[in-house]
């Protein structure tokens, strides 16, 4: 078992409190559009500082951890780029304007961060008391990559999502963006602004998304550090790389399948762990390393072979998939 201190605690969260502070600063302080060569920048300043971390966790508590925290980090980072799908559809469906979207998405990264703080907590917890959460878990993931798998080319449906509408039903609404304010006081009526529905459709989003992704990583780790510093280094580096990337995301058409494969792929490990604790522990298991190359392996070949499809048919474009078919006005129904 893995033994953290309560000090190496505290230093990491208040690490990963100073770099969210640091981004909201300069979302607040400074709101402008983000440019190619400054999300370049801050994009390598997170890996550089997350790999740092790893490499520092590695020597401070050994190869098998520092393995698992960088397969952690892989997944949730691999899991990351559908998050930007649904960014780009979000900013585009609600028009927000280039100079906020900088502080929406922080404001959303830091969202993601405490509810993932709060299943992470949960889920360790179940783990440790029942031994046969694992199954459930890896039955999750698989439900999800077959679901994300027959649903890949499509979009989320942002508009007509249960909590967007809500927020639009209860709460009053201007009808234009007012700066980079959530609340504005109109005709001496306080009311909300459509970047504070925008806040709430990206929280909802990252809620589903934590769905998915706690399980995943703990198909790669039982430790709740590992689990929680993987998922803080992904989510800390998303907003530099949406800006990177939401150019190049249409061009990677094969990436929902892939991470089908990959959601799968944990879902099944998952579920062979439960059978060799509970059933028979002459049940096989998959190493962390062998998951590491998998991971790997399925991410390479999924981009190279989206860049030589879009190469030859230009005309091809990217979805991040849905968990479930969309109900079409025009035949009253949903599609299956």
């Amino acid at each position: 078992m893995l033994d953290i201190s309560v000090v190496t605690w505290v230093v990491t969260v208040g690490l990963i409190v100073v770099l969210l502070v640091l981004d909201l600063v300069l979302a607040s302080v400074r709101p402008h559009r983000v440019g190619f060569a400054e999300a370049t920048a801050w994009s390598v300043f997170y890996v550089a500082v997350a790999v740092a971390f790893g490499v520092w966790f590695a020597w401070q508590y050994g190869g098998e951890f520092g393995t698992e925290y960088f397969a952690g980090y892989i997944v949730e980072k691999s899991l990351s780029v559908d998050n930007l799908f649904v960014f780009v559809i979000i900013m585009t469906t609600f028009a927000v304007p280039e100079e906020h979207q900088h502080k929406v998405l922080t404001f959303g990264i830091v969202l993601a961060l405490i509810m993932r703080a709060a299943f992470i907590a949960v889920g360790a917890t179940l783990l440790s008391l029942f031994s046969f959460m694992f199954l459930v878990f890896g039955l999750i993931l698989v439900f999800t990559a077959v679901q994300l798998f027959r649903h890949r080319d499509e979009d989320p449906d942002v508009e007509n999502n249960v909590v967007v509408k809500a927020a639009r039903r209860l709460l009053p609404t201007t009808d234009k963006y007012v700066g980079g304010r959530l609340v504005a006081r109109v005709d001496g009526r306080r009311m909300v602004t459509p970047l504070f529905v925008v806040l709430v459709a990206i929280g909802g989003v990252d809620l589903l998304f934590a769905l998915d992704s706690i399980p995943a990583v703990f198909g790669v780790t039982e430790e709740s550090y590992i689990v929680f510093t993987a998922n803080a280094f992904a989510l800390l580096g998303l907003r530099a790389l949406f800006f990177l990337v939401k150019g190049l995301l249409d061009r990677l058409v094969y990436l929902s399948a892939g991470l089908a494969l990959i959601l799968a792929f944990i879902g099944v490990k998952l579920m062979l762990h439960w059978a060799h604790v509970d059933i028979d522990p002459r049940v096989p298991e998959i190493g962390t390393p062998v998951s590491l190359g998998v991971i790997i392996g399925v991410l390479l070949v999924v981009t190279v072979a989206s860049l030589v499809k879009t190469s030859r048919d230009p005309s091809a474009k990217a979805h991040p998939g849905s968990l479930r078919a969309h109900r079409h006005e025009d035949d009253g129904g949903a599609s299956d």
